[in-house]
C-alpha cells in the first residue's frame, strides 16, 4: 500500500473509531437520559451547572436562604455544563450528551498515539482505539454527570499533544497547546497540573532537527531545554489564572482551582480509614471555622499535624487508599444503582461490574506483556562490526546488572500477573510501573503512548496515596492504559526515527576507536563515514515533520 493510501485508510480508521465511541456513547445516554438523575457529587455540580446558567455564578444557596460564594468543586466541568445548559436547558441529558462527545474524543486521542507507536500497522491503532471505545466502564460511566470520565479524555488528548510537539520540536507553540488541554484538565481535576511538567519532559525525550539543543553555551542549551517545559506550565496557569483570581477575590484566600485539598487529606488521614472516602471526623480546633476557605486550611493543618507526629501509622494507610484506587472500579454501576435502584438493581450493578472487572484486568494483563518484553534496539544503531569482533567483547557478555535483570524482570512480571488474577489488582499496577523502570534508558526510547500512560498510571498511584481512594479515580487512567494494552500485540522492532533523532543514514558511527582503526582495511566504504544522502533519497521517516504521521494530523 502506498504512503498515501495508508494515510488515507488511517484518517478512515480514525473518523470510525471516534463515529464508534460516539454512538455508543450516545446509545448510552439515550436509555439513560430519563432514568437517572445526578447523584452522590453529581448533585452539586448539577446544582452549581443551574446557578451558572442562570447567571448567579458559582455560588451555593444555603437551607436558610443565605447565598455564599463557593469553590469547593472544582470549576470546570460544572462550568462547561452551565455554558450548556444556558443554551440547550438545564437537563441533565445535556451534560451526559458532553460527556459522550468528550468520552469519544479519547478513542480517537488513543489512536492517534497508537499510529504513533505502531506506524507499520493498521491493526494496532484500530484495537487500542477501540479498547477505548468501547470500553465498558468508560461508556457505562457517560451518564454520570461526574468529572472522572471527562478528565481521562482531556488528559489522554493532552498525551496526544504531547506526541505532536515532541514531534515538531523546537516549536513552542505545540508546547502552548500541550498546556493549554492540561489546564483544561486542571481546571476539571486540580491535580492534574503535575502532568504539565511530565508531559512536556517526555516530548523533550531525544534531540530536535539538527541537534540544535546541543549547539552554544550550557546556559544556553539549558534554556532551550527548559522553555518548552516553562511554555506548558504557564499555559496552563493562565487557563486557571482568572478563577484562581476570582477565588482570591472572593473566597478570603488565593486557591487554584478548589478548595478541598485540606478536606481530602484529612480524610485520607483518618487512622480508621478503610482508604476510601468517609464522613470527615472534624477536629477540635476547626468546630468553630465556619468560612469555606478557612475550614479547608485548617483541616490541611490538622491532617498535616497528624502526618507529622504518626508518619507510620499514615504511610500504613497507603496500601489501603491504593486497593481502593485500583483493585476494583465499579464506578458506573454504583452512580446507576445509586441514581434509581428500580431501573438499574443490584444484581445489574454486579453484573456490571464483573464484566468491567474481566475487561480491566485483561488490559493490565496485556499492559504487563508489554512491559515485560526485552526492548527493542535504539532505532537507527549501526550494527556492530562483525568482521572483525574483539575477543574481549565475546568474552565479557552481559554484566552482572543485566543479568541480575532477567530474574526481577521474570518476578515482576509473575507478581503483576497473579495481583491481575487476585483481589488485589493494586499491586499488579505498581509490578507495571516496577517492569517498565527496568528498561532503563530503553524505556525512554517507548512511543509516547506507552510513556503517558505510564505518566498518568503513577501520578493517579502516587496522589491518592496521600490523599484517599476510590474505583472512580482510575477511571483517569483507563484511556491511555488501554492504549497500551494495544501495544502488546504490536511486533517487537524499532520504531521509525522520530523528530528530534538524527536520520540514521546520517549518524556518524560510535564504535569505540580501537574498532574503528581494526575495521578500517576491511570495512565497506560508507561504513565508517556514511555519504550524505541526496536530496531524492531524502525522504522524512514516519513520526518527522513531514512525514506519515505529521500528515495524519
Amino acid at each position: 500500500m502506498s504512503d498515501d493510501l495508508a494515510i488515507a485508510a488511517r484518517r478512515r480508521d480514525g473518523g470510525a473509531i471516534f463515529a464508534l465511541a460516539l454512538a455508543v456513547r450516545i446509545a448510552v445516554v439515550a436509555w439513560a437520559a430519563g432514568r437517572f438523575p445526578p447523584t452522590a457529587d453529581g448533585t452539586y455540580y448539577h446544582r452549581i451547572a443551574e446557578r451558572i446558567a442562570a447567571g448567579l455564578g458559582y455560588t451555593w444557596l444555603w437551607p436558610d436562604g443565605v447565598v455564599t460564594y463557593a469553590a469547593h468543586y472544582p470549576v470546570g466541568y460544572p462550568g462547561a455544563v452551565g455554558a450548556l445548559y444556558a443554551v440547550f436547558g438545564a437537563r441533565p441529558a445535556v451534560a451526559m450528551v458532553l460527556n459522550a462527545v468528550v468520552g469519544a474524543l479519547a478513542a480517537l486521542a488513543v489512536h492517534r498515539l497508537a499510529i504513533r507507536a505502531a506506524p507499520r500497522s493498521r491493526a494496532v491503532p484500530a484495537l487500542a482505539g477501540a479498547l477505548v471505545a468501547l470500553h465498558p466502564g468508560l461508556v457505562a460511566y457517560t451518564p454520570a454527570v461526574m468529572t472522572e470520565g471527562v478528565t481521562g479524555s482531556l488528559v489522554a488528548c493532552a498525551a496526544w499533544a504531547s506526541a505532536r510537539a515532541r514531534e515538531r520540536r523546537p516549536a513552542l507553540a505545540p508546547f502552548a497547546v500541550l498546556g493549554l488541554l492540561v489546564g483544561a484538565a486542571t481546571l476539571v481535576r486540580p491535580q492534574a497540573l503535575l502532568l504539565a511538567p511530565l508531559f512536556a519532559g517526555l516530548a523533550l525525550l531525544g534531540s530536535p532537527p539538527g541537534d540544535a539543543v546541543r549547539r552554544g553555551s550550557f546556559a544556553a542549551r539549558a534554556a532551550r531545554r527548559a522553555a518548552p517545559v516553562l511554555v506548558t506550565v504557564l499555559a496552563a496557569l493562565v487557563v486557571c489564572a482568572p478563577w484562581t483570581a476570582r477565588n482570591c477575590a472572593r473566597m478570603n484566600q488565593c486557591a487554584l482551582v478548589s478548595v478541598n485539598g485540606g478536606w481530602n487529606l484529612l480524610i485520607g488521614a483518618d487512622p480508621a480509614s478503610t482508604g476510601a472516602w468517609a464522613p470527615i471526623q472534624v477536629p477540635e480546633a476547626c468546630r468553630e471555622v465556619f468560612d469555606e476557605a478557612g475550614k479547608d486550611a485548617c483541616f490541611g493543618r490538622e491532617a498535616r499535624r497528624y502526618i507529622a507526629e504518626h508518619p507510620g501509622a499514615w504511610l500504613g494507610l497507603v496500601p489501603r487508599k491504593l486497593a481502593a484506587t485500583f483493585d476494583y472500579c465499579g464506578a458506573a454501576g454504583w452512580y446507576l444503582h445509586a441514581s434509581n435502584a428500580a431501573a438499574f438493581t443490584e444484581d445489574d450493578k454486579v453484573a456490571l461490574g464483573a464484566v468491567e472487572t474481566v475487561f480491566e484486568r485483561l488490559v493490565l494483563l496485556c499492559a504487563l506483556a508489554w512491559a515485560a518484553r526485552m526492548p527493542a534496539p535504539t532505532p537507527g544503531a549501526l550494527p556492530p562490526p562483525h568482521p572483525l569482533p574483539h575477543p574481549d567483547d565475546r568474552a565479557r557478555g552481559p554484566s552482572l546488572a543485566q543479568r541480575a535483570l532477567v530474574p526481577a524482570r521474570l518476578a515482576l512480571f509473575a507478581l503483576g500477573v497473579v495481583a491481575a488474577l487476585h483481589v488485589h489488582a493494586w499491586v499488579g499496577y505498581l509490578a507495571l510501573l516496577g517492569l517498565a523502570l527496568l528498561q532503563g534508558r530503553a524505556l525512554l526510547r517507548a512511543p509516547m503512548l506507552a510513556l503517558s500512560a505510564l505518566a498518568v498510571l503513577a501520578a493517579t498511584a502516587a496522589t491518592h496515596a496521600v490523599f484517599f481512594g476510590a474505583g472512580r479515580y482510575a477511571l483517569v487512567v483507563f484511556p491511555l492504559l488501554s492504549g497500551l494494552a494495544a501495544l502488546a500485540a504490536a511486533r517487537q522492532s524499532p520504531e521509525p526515527p522520530r523528530a528530534g533523532a538524527p536520520h540514521p543514514a546520517s549518524r556518524a558511527p560510535s564504535a569505540p576507536a580501537r574498532v574503528e582503526r581494526r575495521a578500517t582495511l576491511t570495512a565497506p566504504p560508507g561504513l565508517l563515514h556514511p555519504r550524505r544522502p541526496s536530496a531524492r533519497e531524502r525522504v522524512p521517516p514516519a513520526g518527522e515533520p513531514g512525514g506519515e504521521t505529521d500528515a495524519l494530523d
